[in-house]
């Protein structure tokens, strides 16, 4: 029986079929066939996301083969490309072009219909997600139909599916705002987390990109903060902190440690707040933890599901390593980021409910309507989802 997993090897599934994809043809059979069988399908990314997304007994979708970039309008500052396309895969093209895009986090290795369905993200004030970006897209239904959506065209279905957690059907193509190529040179230091908080948001005020990275046990955080420069760049390119290149080359990082992961996006007027009750929390309860806290912003965005949605947010990250159990600490965790008004990002792990969902989603019955109205068989959901949904 085939067998898919995530990145980190913490979630796994049985399927009765694991199928690679190469075409919109292909796709569009494969559902034609799936419908007539009464089969779920499930699509898989580049296997990143931490939350129980892509796990389904029928048929998980591989679309990796579905990569490139299809085309650019300079004058627009838009690009198109197909939906499995791995975001390392686009700076580059993107660059010849003279173009890139606004804004991406430190890991670089998902595909971008997978960014855009959990919403993620890098980090500035000013600088908002991947779904938010999202300026049209080509899906696949579960009858095999291949619809177009964009502000124009089916813009209901635009709106709700910027940010589509794989539910509305297959993504083959999506079409992003991007802007013209630019070069980054970063610069770090440590301090202990107390005065890196008091200092904080005068330095993601004043750059580009800010965060930091603390680690519980030494009181150290790692600040990083990344502008916009006209320097050429340095190659061979420093160490992270340090490095000066275009945008594609600075903003992501080599992550190569498995980890599970927990990610809550608070009100920015909460987040050193909040990130003061996470420390006492690890110094009280849990300081055995080694693996560090990330702290990063995000601007307000207009997108349905966003956890920024129509507030600028701080985004806190807790992590821990694979071979061992997460689950008192995030617990606990979560209590903490749900007393400061938190959402938790799609990829990542929570424990809410249908119910709490809702209460933290402005826009959740109109999501779903919108997605039941689509897939009226629930061809695209799986057992998380079908949690989740309003009852």
């Amino acid at each position: 029986m085939p067998k898919w997993q995530n990145w980190s090897g913490k979630l796994s599934a049985e399927p009765q079929q694991l199928v690679f994809a190469r075409s919109v043809a292909d796709v569009q059979a494969l559902l034609e066939q799936a419908s007539k069988h009464n089969q779920r399908v499930r699509t898989a990314g580049a296997t990143h996301s931490h939350a129980p997304l892509v796990a389904s007994d029928d048929i998980i979708l591989d679309i990796a083969g579905l990569a490139g970039l299809i085309s650019c309008d300079p004058d627009r500052k838009t690009a198109s490309m197909w939906a499995g396309s791995r975001i390392f895969t686009l700076g580059r093209a993107l660059h010849d072009a003279g173009l890139a895009l606004h804004n991406q986090g430190d890991i670089d290795q998902q595909t971008i219909a997978g960014a855009t369905a959990t919403g993620t993200h890098g980090t500035g004030v000013t600088l908002s997600n991947f779904s938010a970006r999202v300026c049209g897209f080509e899906l696949v239904t579960s009858s095999g139909e291949l619809l177009r959506a964009d502000r124009e065209q089916n813009s209901e279905l635009w709106q709700a599916a910027r940010l589509h957690l794989g539910a509305f059907g297959v993504m083959t193509a999506m079409t992003l705002d991007v802007r013209e190529s630019y070069r980054l040179r970063e610069r770090s230091w440590q301090a202990p987390l107390a005065p890196t908080l008091e200092s904080f948001d005068q330095h993601a005020g004043e750059h580009r990109h800010c965060e930091f990275f603390w680690y519980p046990q030494q009181d150290q955080a790692t600040v990083k903060v990344t502008d916009e420069t006209q320097e050429a760049p340095e190659y061979p390119l420093a160490e992270e902190g340090k490095r000066c290149a275009w945008n594609y080359e600075v903003l992501p990082n080599h992550r190569p440690h498995k980890h599970t992961e927990m990610e809550y996006s608070v009100p920015a007027e909460q987040g050193i707040d909040c990130m003061r009750a996470i420390a006492r929390l690890l110094h009280e309860r849990f300081p055995e933890v080694q693996w560090p806290v990330e702290y990063r912003t995000l601007a307000a965005d207009e997108v349905w599901l966003s956890t920024a949605r129509n507030r600028a947010t701080v985004t806190i990250s807790v992590h821990q390593d694979v071979r061992l159990d997460d689950a008192a600490y995030f617990r606990a965790c979560e209590e903490v980021f749900l007393e400061h008004d938190g959402k938790p990002h799609w990829g990542k792990v929570n424990y809410l409910t249908a119910g709490q969902m809702a209460t933290r989603h402005e826009d959740w019955e109109a999501w779903w309507r919108v997605r039941d109205r689509l897939d009226p068989t629930s061809t695209f959901l799986n057992p998380y989802l079908e949690r989740i949904r309003p009852s």
